[in-house]
């Protein structure tokens, strides 16, 4: 079995999308602090968080596109874990829309099918071109309507992207947001080292998100597996 890791670090003050809160990561309690507050028996350090639900690699959970939507404590954790294939999307410029016939001529680069039920990953590249730089909050490609519409009528129930949004920047992006929410589908934000997965057929995509009572969204440790 070979797991492959989709999931961008989280650190103090890690890139958020703009507008939103940073992301905090701080010591709580040091071992120092801790041993002397046991009596000098054993010292134990705990930190804190504070971040957006949007933060890092993340799903969206409906209730982000439409407030009539389920939030991401609801989620069907069976959708967490599903059949995926990677397409290579690296030659669409910076913050173009990817096209049905983009994906369609991807697919079939790719060799397989897009698995009903399951995910596809787009690689554009964009997270390797620009992260950390400031161009990564703006500069992406992404997906349009039709093809998010494309999407959905493959059968998947999410598709996932190296970028902080599924779209370019812009009204292009709350429209695939929106088109998400009418079709049932979800998507899957600022993945990474897709790179890894492109030529290697099908996998086990795995991105469990945390029980976060009416969150509209949750980070992930996103995996690719391969033998699984």
């Amino acid at each position: 079995m070979k797991i492959v890791d989709l999931s961008r670090e989280l650190h103090h003050k890690s890139p958020t999308y703009p507008g939103h809160p940073p992301v905090i990561h701080g010591v709580w309690t040091t071992h120092e602090e801790s041993f002397a507050a046991s009596g000098n028996v054993h010292g134990l350090s705990s930190m804190f968080i504070s971040m957006p639900d949007h933060a890092g690699t993340h799903i969206d959970a409906p209730r982000h596109f439409d407030k009539r939507g389920q939030g991401i404590g609801e989620y069907p954790l069976a959708n967490c874990i599903v059949s995926g294939i990677c397409i290579d999307l690296r030659h669409i410029a910076p913050r173009a829309e990817i096209t049905p016939a983009d994906l369609e001529a991807a697919v079939k680069q790719c060799g397989h099918a897009v698995p009903k039920g399951g995910t596809v990953l787009l690689c554009t590249g964009h997270h390797a071109r620009t992260f950390p730089r400031k161009e990564y909050a703006s500069d992406n490609c992404g997906v349009n309507v039709a093809a998010t519409e494309w999407l959905a009528g493959q059968g998947v129930v999410h598709f996932g992207i190296d970028s902080m949004r599924p779209a370019p920047d812009g009204r292009v992006n709350l429209l695939v947001h929106k088109a998400c929410f009418e079709l049932g589908i979800t998507h899957i934000e600022s993945l990474c080292n897709l790179e890894a997965l492109l030529g290697q057929g099908p996998f086990t995509f795995i991105g469990l998100p945390m029980k976060w009572r009416d969150g509209t969204a949750s980070p992930i440790r996103a995996v690719a597996v391969f033998g699984m």
